[in-house]
Formats: structure tokens, C-alpha cells, sequence
């Protein structure tokens, strides 16, 4: 799925650069001094302290943001080319409060993706539509929810919807914030299956968790965010007391399991 290389350089790129990046909304700065690395294929999640500015680096990531300083590139574009990186990334928004008095459909839910990413120049049709049922089968949903309102359905159910709308663009790069909000164990176990199968096709996955310790055992790093970059890198290199300090302003005891991973117990503070 992912090409390694785009249609400016015939070099191999990483997935995901960031250099410099600063940003604040007004007079109120959030990010300062934001530069990392992700490479294709790697699971990266971003945790940290509410506030610290972890979904508005996605939304810098997505080029619904621009920097004040500093650059972001996606697959070697720059973000202020949203017309390339959106036919790269699929994005998982944190679950969508929609009105039980409107009676959006998954179908519309799902089929917004794909439109966005075609352009209003471009409406969908019936191959659209096909991708789309595909995508909710590929998150455990049977095709009959297709045309029921989406307010009706679990929270589960709503997050895989919104999975499986960011999964019908078959995506290289794939964004998730916060997607266990409201979802109980098994629907939580459904989407790490599903994220383990996409990276053996070659999909880099960034995500925003307030408590990460349900993909310790699956992630390759994580960025300890509290508006500047307190630790990034392994697991184990992370979480420790003195990053965690850093970030929370407070000791967090931290156990070890049988496997040797290091689990920060910390209350379950929403990021």
C-alpha cells in the first residue's frame, strides 16, 4: 500500500516530519518546539496531560492547522499541500456528538470520507458505496448497519463507524485520537487487530491515548506530550518517573508485567 516514495523524489521518505513547530490559538501558545521523526510503518502514540496539544498536532499533521514557526511534511509534502496529504491520510476524529433529532445514516457517515477525498467536483457512486460496506465489514460491523442512524447505535459501534470511514480511503498514513473513548473491551481488542493487520500492509499509525497502557504490547514508541515533546522514543524509555513528573507534575508509580513493560498507574485522566 505504501509507495515509499513520492512523485517529487525518487528517494525513499519517512511518513511524518516535524521541525521547529510552534503554534497557539490567539494570544495563547499551545505547541512549542515540536521535532520528531516517524517512519512508514511504525505505531507512534501520543499521550500526555490534558491540554498539552495532542490534538492539535494532528490537526497540524492534517493541514487543517498551520504552524506560527517551523514545518510539518507528510510523505515529503508539505501540510500546506492538503490536496496531496489528504489522499494519504485517514483520520479518526474523537467520536462526534451528532443530535439523536438528526437521523444521519452510517451510510452518510462513511460515505463523507470518501467523498471528501474525491472533491465536490467528483460525487461518489455506486463503487464509493461498495468501498464503504467493505470498510465497515472490515471493522467487525455486518453489512445490515449500513442504513441505520448512527445516534442509535453503542459507542462501540460509533467508534468503529468512525474507523471504518477513515479506513474506506485505503490510507498510508492512518490518525486516530482518542478511539477507545466510550468503547468497551472487545470493540477495544477489534480495533488493535484490526491496526496490527493494517501495518503488515504497510500502514504507519499515529494515535492520541490518554492512558496508553492497553497498547503497550502492540506500539513501537511514544511521544510524552505536555505542549513540548517530554520524552519520544520506546516504551520503556519513556515511562519513566522522571518524564512522567515532567509531564503530570506528580509521581506516577509505574509496574512492570511478566513481559517487562512498564505500566504507569495513573488515574484515568481524559487527554
Amino acid at each position: 500500500m505504501v509507495k515509499g516514495k513520492n512523485e517529487k523524489e525518487d528517494i525513499e521518505i519517512d511518513a511524518i516530519t516535524s521541525k521547529g513547530v510552534e503554534f497557539g490559538y490567539g494570544e495563547q501558545p499551545v505547541l512549542f518546539d515540536i521535532t520528531f521523526t516517524i517512519k512508514k510503518e511504525e505505531f507512534v502514540a501520543i499521550t500526555g496531560p490534558n491540554g498539552s496539544g495532542k490534538t492539535t498536532l494532528l490537526k497540524l499533521i492534517l493541514g487543517i492547522l498551520q504552524p506560527r514557526k517551523g514545518e510539518i511534511r507528510v510523505m515529503g509534502y508539505s501540510t500546506k499541500e492538503r490536496d496531496k496529504i489528504m489522499n494519504l491520510i485517514g483520520f479518526m476524529p474523537q467520536k462526534e456528538h451528532i443530535s439523536s433529532n438528526f437521523p444521519i445514516l452510517v451510510r452518510d457517515v462513511v460515505m463523507l470520507g470518501l467523498g471528501a477525498r474525491k472533491g465536490i467536483m467528483k460525487p461518489t457512486g455506486k463503487a464509493d458505496e461498495e468501498e464503504g460496506i467493505q470498510a465497515i465489514k472490515s471493522v467487525g460491523l455486518d453489512e445490515e448497519i449500513w442504513m441505520e442512524k448512527f445516534a442509535e447505535l453503542s459507542g462501540g459501534q460509533q467508534q468503529r463507524v468512525l474507523l471504518a470511514r477513515a479506513l474506506a480511503i485505503k490510507p498510508e498514513i492512518l490518525l486516530l485520537d482518542e478511539p477507545f473513548n466510550g468503547v468497551d473491551i472487545p470493540s477495544q481488542n477489534k480495533i488493535l487487530d484490526l491496526i496490527s493487520d493494517l501495518r503488515k500492509k504497510g500502514v504507519t499509525v499515529l494515535l492520541v491515548v490518554h492512558n496508553v497502557n492497553p497498547l503497550l504490547h502492540h506500539i513501537d514508541k511514544i511521544m510524552l506530550l505536555k505542549n513540548r515533546i517530554v520524552a519520544f522514543g520506546k516504551p520503556d524509555e519513556v515511562l519513566t518517573d522522571k518524564n512522567l513528573i515532567s509531564a503530570y507534575g506528580a509521581s506516577i508509580p509505574i509496574i512492570y508485567c511478566e513481559e517487562g513493560y512498564a505500566h504507569p498507574v495513573y488515574s484515568d485522566i481524559h487527554g
